[in-house]
């Protein structure tokens, strides 16, 4: 994933941004100075918080090998 050099779309990215939260029990709130980019962080979040840190964990690899990979 770090040698990804082609832009993701938003929704992808935000994807990814929660199942990694999750995966690692940081619940922290989004900490961007831009009040936009965390609504979309927080939203994200709140999508996927009823997923089990082995379920996040799961997805974010999916999504990588079937997104990102391909």
């Amino acid at each position: 994933m770090n040698n990804y050099t082609e832009p993701m779309p938003a929704d992808l990215l935000l994807k990814l941004y929660a199942y990694y939260k999750i995966a690692n029990k940081n619940y922290d709130n989004p900490g961007s100075s831009t009040p936009l980019i965390n609504a979309f962080k927080a939203n994200a979040l709140i999508q996927a918080n009823k997923m089990s840190r082995d379920d996040a964990m799961k997805a974010y690899v999916k999504l990588v090998k079937n997104e990102v990979m391909k």
